[in-house]
């Protein structure tokens, strides 16, 4: 399944780039949805040979939606400023967005769930510890709940990515007035906003 995106001018397709921007984003938005309610998470995560791995309890509602509906969809977007317009309909926001969408399953292989527990460790928390994250250590941790904690996979079938450029003449900041854009542009509009 392949999803288009409507404003192509504003797709992202440098792989690189991407690749860089799921590494170095904090936080992934999982969609899923249960019975007929669209239910979404937001979660630590980690894209390690081009899997999303995230990590829960074995219990709960989370795993249950996933059980029962493993078609998952994870979104990762991070905004990088507002650029301002005289015109209020031109006012928009820098941004990179990927959305992938796969199903979920239970990391089984304690060494595949090793390396995806180490990697991120190592993006959150980089050079911290001094000595590689066990096995032991997998097989037998538990939540603050006491419930035992599962790493999860995310294989996408599909995966779109999204950008707009950062404009830095137009970036908003505090005390900015559109009276400082008015001489930029010599809108219509923008000089009926100062009758």
């Amino acid at each position: 399944m392949e999803t288009d995106i409507r404003m192509q001018k504003r797709a992202c397709t440098d792989e690189n780039k991407i690749k860089r921007f799921l590494q170095d984003a904090q936080t992934a938005f999982l969609g899923l949805v249960d019975q007929n309610i669209p239910y979404v998470i937001p979660l630590n995560y980690v894209v390690k040979d081009g899997d999303f791995y995230f990590h829960g309890a074995n219990e709960g509602r989370k795993i249950n939606v996933m059980m029962t509906n493993p078609n998952a969809c994870i979104t990762v977007c991070e905004n990088y400023g507002t650029m301002v317009d005289p015109v209020p309909a031109k006012t928009d926001t820098a941004y990179l967005s990927v959305i992938a969408n796969g199903i979920v399953e239970v990391v089984t292989d304690l060494n595949e769930a090793t390396a995806a527990m180490q990697a991120m460790l190592d993006k959150y928390v980089p050079d911290y510890y001094n000595t590689t994250l066990s096995k032991g250590h997998i097989e037998k941790y538990q939540s603050t709940l006491g419930s035992k904690t599962l790493v999860f996979k995310i294989k996408p079938i599909n995966l779109t990515a999204k950008e707009h450029k950062l404009n830095e003449q137009m970036q908003y900041y505090p005390g900015r007035v559109v009276t400082q854009d008015m001489n930029r542009k010599s809108s219509p509009i923008a000089i009926n906003l100062t009758n």
